[in-house]
């Protein structure tokens, strides 16, 4: 290489490092004469590097995977397709809420309730029978329940009819132009402590509009139900702490059916008709609104058929209590007294077998969960009900303490006794008065010359002969003993329904 290009090399060399300290130097003035713009023009272009990097690296990185990992691009698809599902489930939950509140109106009927018995006999009875042009009602449902009941008659006769009510699910009936849906649902693990069976509620739901069908279609079910027990006497038990009824209602008897001696069914249906006529004049005076019967006397004198005819002639139902029953306590037996159902008699059967002196104790056998003052403080406590009419019977009179027969929680004890020859006269007509007997003609006549008043004078003079020498017959005796036995027959066979009374 010439020497002369050598030498030059160096000398612009020098003369651009010359020109850069110049430089240096004018930028380093301005650095001193400017610190806060230098700092704030150095922030700023780290920020941007870095939002560059950070940008880039988590692009770079998603880019990176999803690129050389397909599994990875899968699992991420996935997940977003999951993500869209759940928030269009929720959405359409919370739209099909919104729209219940909106549009649609529930009603929930517990099976504790009346109505829910009501109703299910309502769908059962539009089920079986053919639809009514005009009426609205159609019933579409395709499981079924079967509901069995047993109605035995005074004969001994037995009907067993068989009701078909929807089965546990969902149900559509189309009622007055309105589709409603039944939702009947049924939990095996909760029992209804009362009745002893699963808890169950069915569910009504229609248009908001329609709310107003609710109440007339209860009104249709309770017309129905009402109707179907015209004529007959509900019998109520206690379960729990509610009256239950118990079995199908029973066909009324007439009070005449029940013969007692004479006088004493119009002094006691003469009273409870005062009873109930004085209602204001009770509530006007501070006297509490109830009324006490006690009937006594030997077994099978009417007492329980008596209250059961009285019940029929007045259209009383019957709540019969036992108070010698095992779970009854003084709470739930005061709680039954104070919600009887409207026009009903309570029944306490057997009084003296419950509580025969103030005090029982385990040498008795049984120690009941009702005390007696606990029965006291129900029939006529602080916190006894009004509105209410109790019968009571008993065996054995004498046995019963003062305290329980006092006036206030008895009113009028009335004695039926056994038979007498009026009665056993009186009941003999009744059976054979009528028509002719199935055992022979003696109901008209016999050999064309003995008629049925003759027989029943017979039957007063068998009746006071042995009454005479020291015997007894019930009534039920000799109403049984007529079953059996055509009219002769049973004049020539009276002697044997009467005994001596034990001591």
């Amino acid at each position: 290489m010439p020497l002369w290009v050598a030498n030059i090399k160096p000398t612009q060399t020098s003369t651009h490092r010359s020109r850069k300290q110049r430089d240096h130097v004018m930028t380093s003035s301005d650095t001193i004469n400017s610190p806060s713009t230098a700092l704030s023009q150095d922030e700023s272009a780290g920020a941007a590097s870095a939002a560059q990097t950070g940008s880039g690296g988590i692009s770079g990185l998603i880019s990176q995977l999803t690129e050389g990992n397909p599994y990875f691009s899968a699992g991420f698809g996935l997940m977003g397709v999951g993500v869209g599902l759940t928030v269009l489930r929720r959405s359409a939950t919370l739209f099909t809420t919104l729209a219940q509140r909106r549009l649609l109106v529930s009603l929930e009927i517990p099976i504790r309730d009346h109505s829910h018995a009501w109703f299910l006999e309502w769908m059962a009875h539009q089920a079986k029978s053919r639809p009514i042009p005009g009426s609205g009602i159609r019933i579409h449902s395709h499981q079924l329940a079967v509901e069995t009941s047993k109605t035995t008659h005074s004969n001994g006769a037995s009907d067993v009819t068989f009701s078909l009510v929807p089965a546990p699910g969902t149900h559509w009936f189309r009622y007055k132009g309105a589709w409603i849906q039944v939702k009947r649902e049924r939990q095996e693990k909760l029992l209804d402590l009362n009745s002893g069976s699963p808890w169950e509620t069915v569910t009504l739901t229609t248009l908001a509009r329609d709310r107003a069908l609710f109440s007339s279609l209860l009104a249709e079910a309770r017309d129905l139900a009402l109707q179907g027990n015209e004529g007959r006497t509900v019998v109520y038990i206690a379960r729990g702490i509610e009256w239950t009824q118990f079995g199908r209602p029973r066909r009324k008897r007439e009070l005449g059916s029940v013969i007692l001696a004479d006088g004493v069914a119009d002094n006691i249906v003469r009273d409870i008709k005062s009873f109930m006529n004085r209602g204001k004049w009770y509530t006007e005076r501070g006297i509490p609104y109830r009324r006490g019967y006690l009937l006594h006397g030997p077994p099978g004198s009417g007492k329980s058929s008596f209250i059961q005819a009285l019940a029929g002639s007045l259209g009383y139902n019957i709540c019969v209590l036992n108070i010698s029953e095992r779970g009854l306590t003084d709470d739930r037996l005061n709680y039954l007294l104070a919600h009887v159902p409207e026009r009903s008699f309570v029944l306490l059967e057997d009084i003296d077998a419950a509580f025969n002196k103030r005090v029982q104790t385990s040498d008795d056998g049984y120690q009941s969960g009702v005390t007696f003052s606990g029965l006291l403080n129900a029939l006529d406590g602080v916190a006894s009900g009004e509105e209410r009419i109790v019968f009571m019977t008993t065996n054995h009179l004498s046995r019963l303490d003062p305290a329980l027969v006092r006036p206030g929680r008895v009113d009028l004890i009335q004695l039926l006794d056994d038979a007498q020859p009026d009665q056993a006269a009186q009941l003999f007509v009744r059976f054979y008065g009528r028509g002719r007997s199935e055992h022979d003609d003696a109901t008209i006549e016999i050999d064309g010359r003995i008629y049925i008043g003759d027989l029943s004078e017979q039957v007063k003079e068998i009746t006071t002969s042995q009454i005479n020498q020291g015997k007894r017959a019930s009534m039920a005796a000799l109403q049984g003993h007529f079953i059996l036995h055509g009219a002769q027959s049973a004049v020539d066979t009276l002697t044997s329904c009467f005994k001596l009374p034990k001591n």
